[in-house]
Order: structure tokens, then sequence, then C-alpha cells
């Protein structure tokens, strides 16, 4: 507790507005690593179907989209389009 006192007594009190800001951002600044991480989607398979796919920033999940939906069949057309070129590339 001493520790904390000591840093409390040493920071300067006489802050203008731009340092405020200064720290305000240094502070911020781990939320918005973690929100620059990659959104992934992943296909969640049941019986060789697809039942749901999830969307993911880096390890946290999202939401769940219904593979049925608009947006859900978007994502699944998107990967297989991709799979097949990557097949066709690797057999060339």
């Amino acid at each position: 507790m001493a520790e904390n006192e000591e840093m409390i007594e040493t920071t300067p009190t006489n802050e203008t507005p731009e340092n405020t800001d200064a720290s305000t951002q240094t502070e911020a600044s781990p939320e918005q690593e973690v929100s620059t991480e990659e959104i992934t989607y992943h296909a969640v398979e049941k019986d060789g179907q697809v039942s749901a796919i999830w969307e993911m920033q880096g390890r946290k999940h999202l939401r769940t989209i219904d593979p049925r939906s608009r947006q859900g069949q978007e994502i699944l057309r998107l990967y297989t389009s991709e799979h097949t070129e990557d097949e066709a590339a690797a057999t060339a």
C-alpha cells in the first residue's frame, strides 16, 4: 500500500488537458489491441452437416450464425469458393 501512496505523491498535479488525453489513450490501448484481432468464422458440423457458424474475435465468441440464414449462406459460399481455389492450386 505504501508503494501506491508514493506513486500518488510523485505524480504531477498540474496536468494539462493534453497530458490527460495522452494518459487516457495509453489506458485504452489494451482494449484497442483486443478489438483489432481478426474476426474468423468456424463451421460447427453435426452428422456431416453445418449446424452453426461461430463468429470469433481471437478466442472470444461474438455470435452464432444460422447457416440457413442469408448471411450464413454467404459465409459458406465464400468458404467453399476459397476451398475449391486452394484445391485447384494444389493439384496444378
